[in-house]
């Protein structure tokens, strides 16, 4: 596993984690995280021979961990900024703080898109076509 190339894309989740603290991206995030799935996939292709799967699916669940704890650290902020969400967490039982709710659920959240993530990842591979290895030199060819 290329874990160098796991927490380099796991840093989109840190910059989609503060976007919603602020509340930039309430309706617009089913999208903007397609694309980054995308964007997983096709560097995970082009970046690994093995594994993809692997790395789509660890990529997101190290994304969950990042949201999760970015969201507690700044939970006043995001509930003050995402009202819908509050509206979600008013609903759970009342004998889990949301704040707690939000570092149970992201990892979990970020195992079940990691299927996706790495679903993505998986198909990229298959279609993407590696580059083309030089041919070596036969040995009585040498110029």
């Amino acid at each position: 596993m290329n874990w160098k190339l796991i927490f380099a894309l796991s840093l989109f989740g840190v910059a989609m984690a503060f976007a919603a603290v602020f509340g930039l991206i309430q309706h617009i995030e089913p999208l903007l995280w397609l694309v980054i799935f995308i964007v997983y996939a096709i560097v995970i292709a082009r970046k690994t021979s093995e594994k993809r799967f692997l790395h789509g699916f660890a990529v997101s669940v190290v994304n969950g961990i990042w949201i999760c704890l970015i969201h507690a650290t700044f939970f006043s902020t995001y509930a003050a900024n995402n009202p819908e969400a509050m509206a979600g967490y008013a609903k759970l039982p009342q004998s889990i703080s949301p704040r707690m709710m939000v570092l149970i659920v992201g990892p979990i959240i970020g195992a079940v898109t990691g299927l996706i993530a790495g679903l993505f990842a998986y198909l990229a591979g298959r279609w993407m076509k590696k580059p083309e290895q030089p041919m070596p030199a036969s040995p009585g060819n040498s110029a």
